[in-house]
């Protein structure tokens, strides 16, 4: 069967604009609010971050599902993404690492996605008019009836449902670090394994307490999904932990230190996600191109009369990509350095971090 012989689908936003394409993957109807990403490649990455639970993802590159899915390009254990919309659907896959094809991954964890409509026409829409509901859906029912039902969109405790409920552990020979997984890429852990850290690996809703009675040499702070002023326990706990241990935070984990240090987050228009965004160190001038997946951000101007420093920019926007404590061990930044999917330029912060921890534990440490 071609595409041509599919069945119709529909995609529609809250403001009533409308696409209708044709369907593959899973059927039903999904609520959630609809995002785009810029990335040519790592749909499988992209599907299995869980910062994009409830969400349903736009691929603006026209061909997606070309290479299939692999057991190696997974960021968790199953897709978090509630629609899924592209240009073109590859039906007929081909790669030497693929397993299986998109359409039966998605069909395998409930996942409904529509093919064929202008994605250039939806990208622009979002990108003017800011981050929308919307409802994906192979089904008939009326228009009205589904904008009606748009509130479905709404994630609450996002976080919650997404972080492990059981602690666990990697052993590995050097620097202990807990691991707190707000929605966690397993590509953060993978990056610390491979510098050999013993990785021990807890709950969103763990307590410095519960943090320190592993006696961790340092703290790492997955990305996840949602509004960082939703977790106001995991504020707590890092107030507590500053000044403790070293800490570095990537994504949700960045927004929460600033917001633990007294400082402001705000929603995006239309947020930032993709594998092309270029991020400035303002101390090197250096210029990374990272991969980014975020709707929220730091407010540059509640920085002033907090103990952060403004260390990356964004360079397409100005906006906060990085920040260091001026006195304790604590640094972040707001992209991925772990690159899954996406380039390798900022692999680098992870053996910062090493660094980090051991001129703490060697009595070498200087204030920023």
């Amino acid at each position: 069967m071609t595409i041509k012989n599919r069945a119709k689908a529909r995609l529609i936003l809250e403001n009533g604009l409308a696409f209708e394409g044709t369907h593959f993957g899973a059927e039903g109807t999904r609520f959630g609010e609809v995002v785009f990403n810029t990335g040519m490649t790592g749909y499988q990455e992209i599907l299995t971050d869980p910062s994009y639970f409830g969400q349903i993802v736009t691929m603006t590159y026209p061909l997606i599902g070309n290479y299939g899915v692999n057991v190696d390009d997974v960021e968790s254990r199953h897709p978090h993404v509630r629609g899924f919309v592209v240009k073109t659907f590859a039906e007929l896959p081909s790669h030497y690492k693929q397993t299986d094809s998109l359409e039966r991954y998605l069909q395998q964890h409930n996942i409904v996605g529509i093919a064929g409509i202008d994605t250039r026409e939806l990208t622009k829409a979002i990108r003017t008019v800011g981050a929308m509901r919307a409802v994906i859906t192979s089904e008939d029912a009326p228009i009205g009836e589904l904008l009606v039902r748009m509130p479905e969109a709404l994630v609450p405790d996002a976080v919650q449902r997404v972080t492990t409920q059981t602690v666990y552990r990697s052993p590995g020979p050097g620097h202990r670090v807990v691991l707190i997984d707000y929605g966690m890429k397993a590509g953060i852990l993978r990056s610390l394994l491979d510098r050999g850290c013993d990785v021990i690996v807890v709950p969103a809703t763990s307590s410095a307490s519960d943090v320190l009675s592993w006696h961790p040499h340092g703290v790492m702070l997955s990305n996840g999904p949602g509004n960082p002023e939703d977790v106001p326990f995991a504020i707590e706990t890092l107030r507590e932990l500053i000044g403790k241990v070293p800490i570095f935070g990537i994504c949700l984990g960045h927004q929460l230190i600033a917001l633990a240090c007294g400082a402001k987050t705000r929603k995006m228009k239309f947020g930032h996600r993709g594998s092309n965004h270029p991020v400035k160190d303002l101390r090197t001038g250096r210029v990374d191109i990272t991969s980014q997946n975020h709707g929220y951000m730091v407010d540059a101007d509640s920085l002033a009369g907090t103990p952060l420093q403004l260390t990356h920019v964004n360079l397409n926007d100005g906006t906060v990509e990085g920040l260091v404590h001026k006195h304790e061990p604590v640094f972040s930044v707001q992209y991925h350095p772990e690159s899954r999917p996406g380039p390798t330029d900022a692999r680098y912060l992870f053996d910062d971090f090493m660094d980090l921890i051991s001129r703490v534990r060697e009595g070498r440490f200087t204030h920023a």
